[in-house]
């Protein structure tokens, strides 16, 4: 095989080879021949552009990331570097970029999960301001609904009585923060406008610890614009759309049955529904031919529904039934006559085969009752007791039977049915016991039972109606435009949107929400119409109706005959905070800001609630706007305990992050969440934590080197092929993480950028800092500090998104004049390629190989890194030899090498690509005194 022989003498004639000694060492170079050894002397080391020697203006003599966030933060705010640009946005809004921040709940406090998602917004809200975009970020407090009144009970041992009449400004709860062990039948009872005034007395105190730590995090949100979901621009918001939901037909009122949780006596909507297996167990129940041919027997988890029970159902095709379609049987225990009839959604190997239909057990029994126009007849009451009145259509020895059962629980009638069911010989067998799946609400923690009221719905595809016959199909078309990342995440929406049952249930029977803005006449009799509904005026708005009194009236009028009602119902939180587009973008309040922000860019959120949030959003947008609220979605993944299960403050395994903040730095906090790609869920590591620590230091302590050795003119000339080719590799680096921002994969950006960064810092900086010393001569050096320059310049900038205190840090060392870093450009490729030219960067990848392979001889021999090599010979296959011998002065000075030889031919095992490095001969140690 043909070989060349180089040594670091061919190397530019009269340049210094520096054995990496810092200034005030010895330096070695080769010249005519033979090595001429000298001394860096400290006064010869370079200057800085404006002619100042030593470090940049303002570098500590030891970095240190500790109170960067407070600094930077106030700073910050000083400066508005975050501010939303609101002029040049009405002047340019095509230039916008929004963001639909979710607004955290705020009941208690925030956990590792809010961190995570957060800070994957924060990473592309500040590429997209450094992109040049008007970003308008805010930030929002969903402080109304049940967890906030759960709280507030909580947290001041009280409960609302909205009989009870105001008590006064001078009220004082029982407790402050510590009524966490008050049993809830020994909360104090007060009236609603006082509980409302508690809830909004303790939102007020959480909210700014929320702000204290979202901005520790180093959220880049616009402070000025938040807003929270009870305040009174959004009830505005939420009631004007409401009532232009009714003007259009969207919205509507109906006495039907739905999900309803005992405990906290209100509806529940389909999309707040939690499956769990429940114990139960199946009883085999014999209801008797009416003809008295023989009996049915089927079997039931709910014998106590027996005196509900308006038919028996079975498939069409199950041929064990289908000669009793048409007949009756009568049901055991309470003598009810009843048909058998026939419906596909029976389940012919499910059990018997055939089921009893009660009003209401079930889902399927309210499809049922609806499909075939069966009777009501109700027996469980709001408080989940059964009624205690007699139904009417039970009588003699059935109502006697049901005496029994009134008022009971359902649990314990259970039990009294069985018996019952026993001791009629109408119980075939002992009851097996089962796990059973029953509804929740996902904050309840008893089944749902399914009562019929008078509630307000809002059309959403579930049901079909006149003028919104295909808005199913509208709402699968809108999830079809959106743009989902990751796109799996869109089968989620559209199995939601195509499962849908029924339309959206809006109204609930709460305390601390938004109110229904309608009244209902009263007429002459004292009856209340419910059909005859009163509004107000949009320009009134917010209204209470439990207060303020519809137009034309006045206040004697309230509840008189000839008069008024209001409403008593609030709306579902989700009604609201499906409005946060509108609400954060001032619509119908500030139609300037609104026209030039929505539809909104950006909607990031969790996947647990693209089936309520995410789609609530694009049916309120459909309905008002006829477009999508925003043209993407980013969708966030779930942390997981070191279990493997989702964190989540009902299992009670969430992590605080406050003293994960305090130990390991916002910006090493921010690197773990940003490692997780969107849509996947990550383990919470604090390793990972500790390596984004590690790397922000390191960030500091390079760029204090760099700049000490007067790499502050970015703009300077690059003449040396190693410094070229850093910034090749750069230009590279730069093309994947800015295609990989636009595409919303912040985790491909971060590891290109760390992944070049550890390459830069352990070979690059190590190969010239020599020569940027001056031991080559002032061109060359004048090339080493320009590169570094430049490249300290882009990965700042690069980093600036992930790790924004110490990027910060570092650019006010040198770049203060011209403000922040997260206001300065993103970095672009082509002004590094121009530089570059045609620079190979694979150059500095091959010279940093081969630098390890002499570190490894050193290390191996136990000797210092510091030891002189007398002879080392490089092998690399003849591709690479031009690479090595154009970065042969650097290598030799990093490695200390006097002679070094660089060989084409084979080389250790290893590839294509394997370089050696053999023949090592280490000078021998300085004699001592």
């Amino acid at each position: 095989m043909a070989r060349s022989h180089h040594r670091a003498s061919a190397a530019r004639a009269g340049g210094r080879v520096s054995t990496g000694s810092p200034p005030g060492r010895w330096w070695r170079r080769w010249s005519g021949g033979v090595w001429e050894d000298g001394r860096v002397s400290l006064t010869d080391r370079p200057t800085s552009p404006t002619g100042a020697r030593g470090p940049a203006t303002g570098v500590p003599d030891r970095p240190a990331l500790e109170g960067l966030e407070q600094k930077w933060d106030a700073a910050w705010e000083e400066g508005a570097t975050h501010a939303f640009p609101r002029q040049a946005a009405l002047a340019a809004p095509a230039g916008v970029y929004a963001v639909d921040t979710p607004p955290p709940t705020v009941s208690g406090s925030l956990h590792v999960g809010h961190v995570f998602s957060y800070t994957h917004t924060d990473v592309v809200a500040r590429f997209q301001r450094m992109r040049g975009r008007t970003v308008f970020y805010p930030m929002g407090w969903d402080d109304n609904g049940l967890p906030t009144e759960r709280r507030v009970q909580n947290y001041y041992g009280v409960r609302c009585d909205p009989s009870l009449p105001y008590e006064g400004e001078g009220f004082t709860p029982p407790h402050s923060g510590d009524a966490g062990s008050v049993k809830a039948a020994d909360q104090v009872p007060v009236s609603r406008r006082t509980f409302v005034a508690l809830c909004e007395q303790l939102t007020a105190e959480d909210e700014k610890e929320f702000e204290a730590l979202w901005r520790r995090l180093g959220l880049s949100v616009d402070w000025s614009l938040t807003y929270s979901t009870i305040g009174g621009p959004a009830r505005a918001a939420s009631q004007r759309m409401f009532l232009r939901d009714l003007t259009r037909g969207a919205a509507y009122q109906a006495q039907a049955p739905g999900l309803w949780d005992v405990t906290f006596q209100t509806a529940v909507a389909q999309a707040e529904l939690e499956a769990r297996d429940y114990p139960g167990a199946y009883h085999e129940v014999a209801f008797t031919k009416a003809d008295g041919s023989g009996e049915v027997v089927i079997e039931t988890t709910r014998p106590e529904l027996l005196p509900a029970c308006v038919a028996l159902i079975a498939h069409p095709d199950d041929e064990r039934y289908q000669p009793l379609f048409g007949t009756t049987v009568v049901s055991p225990v309470f003598g009810v006559e009843l048909p058998v009839l026939a419906h596909p959604a029976a389940e012919p190997d499910k059990g018997a085969g055939i089921a009893m239909c009660c009003t209401f057990g079930d889902l399927t029994d309210v499809t049922w009752w609806r499909d075939l126009d069966l009777p009501t007849r109700p027996v469980v009451a709001r408080d989940g007791r059964l009624v205690r009145e007699v139904p009417s259509w039970l009588s003699g020895s059935g109502a006697q039977a049901y005496g029994e059962l009134a008022g009971k629980t359902t649990h314990s009638a259970r039990i009294a049915a069985v018996d019952a069911l026993k001791a009629s010989r109408a119980l075939k067998a002992e009851p097996k016991p089962t796990q059973r799946k029953a509804n929740f609400f996902e904050k309840g923690d008893k089944p749902l039972e399914i009562v019929t009221s008078r509630q307000w719905y809002l059309r959403n595809g579930g049901r079909s109606a006149a003028g919104f016959e295909d808005l199913r199909e509208q709402l699968l078309a809108r999830g079809r435009e959106l743009g989902f990342h990751p796109d799996f995440m869109r089968v989620r929406y559209e199995n939601w949107v195509g499962g849908l049952t029924g339309d959206w249930l809006v109204s609930r029977q709460r305390f601390f929400g938004v109110p229904i803005p309608v009244w209902y006449r009263v007429g002459e009799s004292g009856e209340v119409s419910y059909d005859d509904v009163l509004v107000p005026d949009e320009a009134a708005l917010p209204v209470d109706p439990s207060t303020d009194v519809p137009p034309g009236f006045t206040e004697s009028q309230r509840g008189v005959a000839g008069g008024f009602v209001g409403e008593t119902d609030v709306f579902d939180t989700w009604a609201t905070s499906s409005l946060t587009p509108q609400i954060a973008g001032g619509w119908e309040r500030d139609p300037e800001l609104f026209s030039a922000v929505f539809p909104f860019d950006l909607r990031p959120q969790g996947q647990d609630i693209i089936r309520t949030w995410l789609f609530s959003t694009v049916v309120r947008a459909h309905h008002e706007h006829g477009s999508l609220p925003w043209s993407d979605a980013a969708i966030s993944g779930w942390i997981l305990d070191p279990d493997r299960k989702k964190m989540s403050k009902s299992k009670g395994n969430v992590v605080t992050p406050l003293g994960l903040l305090e130990e390991h730095g916002a910006d090493g906090v921010r690197y773990w969440a940003a490692s997780a790609r969107l849509g996947t869920d990550a383990a919470f590591e604090v390793g990972q934590m500790k390596i984004g620590r590690r790397l922000a230091l390191k960030l500091l302590n390079v760029s204090k080197f760099a700049l000490s050795m007067g790499a502050t003119d970015p703009t300077a000339p690059v003449t040396e092929a190693i410094d070229r080719s850093v910034l090749a590799g750069l230009a590279s680096v730069v093309r994947t993480a800015t295609d990989a921002l636009e595409r919303y994969e912040h985790t491909a950006a971060l590891q290109a950028a760390e992944a070049f960064f550890w390459a830069f810092c352990d070979d690059y900086v190590e190969l010239v800092k020599d020569r940027a010393y001056g031991a080559q001569g002032e061109e060359a050096a004048a090339s080493a500090r320009a590169a570094l320059a430049r490249s300290l310049d882009t990965m700042l900038r690069l980093f600036a998104p992930f790790l924004p205190f110490a990027t910060e840090e570092v650019w006010s060392w040198w770049r203060a004049e011209e403000g922040s870093v997260h206001t300065a450009p993103w970095p672009s490729a082509e002004p590094l390629s121009e530089v570059a030219g045609d620079a190979d960067p694979a150059l500095l990848s091959a010279v940093g190989r081969a630098l390890a392979g002499v570190r490894k001889a050193k290390s191996e021999a136990k000797a210092s890194m510091r030891t002189e090599v007398v002879t080392a010979t490089v092998s690399a296959p003849a591709a690479l030899v031009p690479l090595l011998e154009a970065g042969a002065a650097d290598l030799a000075a990093a490695g200390r090498v006097r002679d070094l030889r660089i060989t084409a031919g084979a080389s250790a095992a290893g590839g294509a690509e394997a370089i050696a490095v053999t023949d090592v001969e280490l000078a021998p140690p300085a004699p001592t005194a």
